[in-house]
């Protein structure tokens, strides 16, 4: 009886001690695989990383509205977003306390900026100068982006206005007997290329070439395409405070026109941004201000202005969709 039992345990003993030496071994091998496709899985993703291109990160405020002062700026309103303007020029401030330092009489310009697109604006507006309507189109071609793989910010302006005085008021006198003046006098074409730089939060600088045709000028040597090379700027001095400049030099000019210079502050307050500015131009639109400023900025010809500007959705983005946030 012991010795069937003896013969029982021995075949056991050597099953157990079997498998006790040979599953360490297998677990090793397991977890040296495991550690081997972790490895892989790892730098398989680290490699996707690298492979993957990066957004572009692109420049913001460059200018803290559409407007430099008289002239457009690259900031475009964005899409969905209507931005209503009212601009004030007022009397030269030479005319002393009688004229209210120029404050008894103001040319008024009211207009509607509206983003189709946060590439492309389109805009209207109506000022009491000339009785003139206008209508432009600003389309932001290229853009800063951040780590100055493209480092300039570039758009294209192109408007159109009409003056609506009758023809006696636009020819100083009365029209002769037959005589007609045709609707095409009345017309005025922009064209303009905007080129801006943020080169730091405290300093944006821009170039603006412009081309303005008048239809009909006034004397057979003037030009009826006039060029110009318009540049400005913008300082930040405190959070919601900056001061900006543009300056107009005519590369030829119609008789008796003068270079526009202006010189004013941004200041924000919420949805507003308001623009104080002293300027020798009279007009609000590029073939009045660029054109037909009539007076020296240093010649008695300053003048006080404003520019308001506030914003409007129209279009609510999608990312406030469902959104219990009102502010939008």
């Amino acid at each position: 009886m012991q010795r069937s039992l003896r013969q029982l345990l021995i075949p056991v003993t050597l099953v157990g001690l079997f498998t006790a030496t040979a599953l360490p071994t297998q677990v090793k091998a397991q977890s040296k695989d495991t550690k081997t496709t972790d490895s892989s899985s790892l730098s398989d993703m680290l490699d996707n990383d690298h492979d993957t291109p990066k957004a572009k990160e692109y420049v913001k405020a460059t200018f803290k509205t559409t407007r430099l002062i008289n002239g457009h700026s690259v900031e475009n309103t964005g899409r969905g977003i209507l931005d209503f303007k009212i601009s004030h020029r007022f009397n030269p401030i030479d005319g002393g306390g009688y004229d209210f330092f120029g404050l008894d009489g103001a040319t008024l310009r009211l207009g509607l900026d509206y983003g189709i697109t946060n590439w492309l604006t389109v805009g209207v507006g109506r000022s009491t100068y000339q009785k003139e309507y206008d209508g432009f189109a600003k389309a932001a071609i290229l853009r800063q982006t951040v780590d100055d793989a493209m480092p300039i910010s570039l758009s294209y302006l192109g408007a159109m206005s009409v003056t609506t005085l009758y023809a006696n008021q636009l020819l100083g006198r009365s029209l002769q007997a037959g005589e007609t003046y045709n609707f095409s006098n009345r017309l005025f074409y922009t064209n303009q290329i905007l080129i801006a730089r943020k080169f730091s939060p405290a300093l944006s600088l821009q170039l603006m070439p412009t081309h303005v045709h008048y239809n009909l000028v006034s004397l057979s040597s003037d030009p009826n395409d006039v060029f110009a090379m318009g540049v400005g700027g913008r300082i930040k001095l405190t959070k919601r405070v900056s001061l900006n400049a543009e300056y107009y030099y005519q590369l030829n000019h119609l008789a008796g026109s003068k270079n526009a210079f202006s010189i004013g502050f941004d200041i924000e307050t919420g949805g507003h941004v308001f623009q104080l500015m002293f300027t020798n131009s009279t007009g609000m639109t590029e073939r009045t201000f660029i054109g037909q400023t009539t007076n020296n900025f240093g010649d008695n010809g300053i003048r006080f202005g404003f520019n308001i500007a506030r914003v409007f959705t129209v279009v609510k983005d999608k990312s406030f969709k469902d959104s219990r946030n009102k502010i939008w």
